[in-house]
């Protein structure tokens, strides 16, 4: 059973053992009534068989009886005392037959009454005769021979009306039993056989249900043979994809760079060319074209960034201490906080398994961003963040599993978050390029490394009231002790 519906959903298996069980419990039902007729039959023969023996030992008692009453009399009128061995013989036998009657009919009342009756004209018939033996004819007792001999037919008669009444009781009773044993096993027949046809229905759904059920699973197979085929076909088409993106990134790392270098440098050629001479309008155009060669060398960067996080590039896991790498960024930006008069107070930070250059590049957009978004006359002030926290706490998470919540929140400008999903787009920008330099890509490299890592990032903000960026990573392993904290350490770098 188990073997048929282990690969069954839980409701098919649950309907189908209860179709099965249902038909044990039949069977089992039909067993026990086939058993329970079999016992009643065996009673009823049983009842039957002592019947037969209440009426033979009543017949044989009777017998007896007249034996001792027809020897009395014989030897009474003839004074022979061959007529008294009938009597003899008998006599012994009487009490042993009203005892086994007696053991016999213990269960009937009213058996047990007209038992006792008769063994009472029994013991006065057995005493009559002795006192009959007693008297002679001859002697001129024969009017009271003649009283005993009368005393004694009427004893008789009576004798054989009880063991008639009795006879007649145990045929009636085993005729009741007959009655009730051929009732008894009619209906046990019925309902047999309606078990049994219950039982086969009950067989026949389960059985259905359970070629069903199984037709169904083979139908799903033959389904998700052919969404693997499917998904082969498009795992093979993105293999396809991912190579092209290979080729592309080869192409934009340098046949494109190639061009735009020779331009660049041409280009720097002409502009010093240009102020030299006094032709200011050439030397503005030749600013604007080199501003522009830059501008697209650093959107072909990024965009060489960001296609290598398409394409899988490296994602080797490792253990990165997001403290040391915080470290890092922050030395290399060193220059940039100073000027700025920034302060960024950065609290324990975990240990964390990811992919090191794209966790970098994560935190070095973010910082980048916060240190680039400012107000015009307000010192910047950055803060980060971490703590535990459940999957329950984001729809987009994974239930019941352990994340680290990152946040990194600045004092800067702040945006709408009607924009929140715009931002995250590719060369999606909320400024115009002179306003705030950039290509729009950083966001969108951000929440790629999110998705490789199986993350969520998400931000709140108000214009001119700062922004929060919020990242949260999988604890890919038990979360170490946090590294030794620079909550108390705080990169403030006054101006120069």
């Amino acid at each position: 059973m188990k073997a048929l519906t282990r690969y069954l959903p839980d409701q098919a298996r649950q309907r189908i053992a209860i179709g099965f069980i249902t038909a044990m419990l039949l069977i089992a039902v039909g067993f026990g009534l086939s058993f329970y007729s079999y016992n009643r039959h065996s009673e009823d023969n049983s009842l039957s068989r002592r019947t037969d023996v209440v009426i033979n030992d009543l017949n044989e008692l009777l017998s007896s009886l007249k034996d001792v009453e027809t020897g009395t009399r014989g030897f009474v009128l003839t004074q022979d005392s061959i007529y008294l061995e009938p009597r003899h013989a008998a006599l012994p036998l009487l009490p042993k037959r009203l005892k086994h009657l007696n053991e016999l009919i213990v269960d009937d009342p009213a058996q047990k009454q007209r038992l006792d009756s008769l063994e009472k004209l029994v013991k006065a018939n057995i005493y009559r005769t002795d006192q009959l033996i007693g008297l002679s004819p001859t002697r001129g007792n024969w009017t009271q021979v003649k009283s005993y001999l009368l005393l004694g037919k009427m004893r008789m008669d009576d004798a054989r009306r009880l063991v008639a009444t009795m006879i007649s009781a145990e045929r009636a009773l085993t005729q009741t039993h007959d009655q009730q044993a051929s009732k008894s096993f009619n209906a046990t027949i019925i309902i047999i056989l309606l078990l049994s046809v219950l039982t086969f229905i009950v067989l026949i759904v389960s059985y259905n249900a359970l070629e069903g059920e199984l037709t169904h699973r083979q139908r799903v197979e033959d389904q998700l043979r052919g969404y693997e085929a499917e998904l082969k076909a498009k795992i093979q088409q993105l293999e396809t994809s991912n190579e092209e993106l290979e080729r592309f990134a080869f192409v934009a790392s340098h046949d494109l760079q190639e061009p735009l270098r020779k331009i660049q440098s041409f280009g720097s050629i002409l502009q010093q060319r240009s102020q030299q001479s006094a032709d200011t309008e050439t030397s503005e155009y030749m600013s604007k074209i080199m501003q522009s060669a830059e501008r697209m060398s650093k959107m072909i960067k990024d965009l060489l960034h960001f296609s290598r996080l398409s394409a899988g590039l490296g994602n080797e896991l490792k253990t990165i201490r997001l403290n040391d790498l915080v470290r890092r960024i922050l030395a290399d930006k060193e220059l940039q906080i100073k000027g700025l008069n920034a302060k960024v107070d950065v609290g324990a930070l975990p240990v964390i398994k990811g992919i090191p250059f794209q966790i970098e590049q994560l935190f070095n957009n973010l910082i980048a961003n916060a240190l680039k978004f400012i107000r015009p006359g307000v010192a910047p002030r950055i803060q980060i963040k971490a703590e535990s926290i459940d999957g329950n706490l984001y729809p987009e998470l994974v239930s019941g599993q352990p994340y680290t919540r990152i946040m990194i929140s600045d004092n800067g400008i702040g945006f709408d978050e009607k924009y929140l999903t715009h931002i995250f787009q590719i060369f999606q920008r909320l400024h115009s390029k002179t306003t705030y330099e950039g290509t729009g890509i950083g966001l969108a490299i951000c929440k790629r490394v999110i998705q490789t890592h199986k993350g969520h990032i998400t931000a709140i903000s108000q214009p001119g009231k700062g922004a929060a960026f919020i990242i949260i990573l999988p604890e890919y392993q038990p979360l170490q002790a946090y590294d030794s904290p620079i909550s108390n350490e705080v990169y403030s770098y006054p101006a120069s």
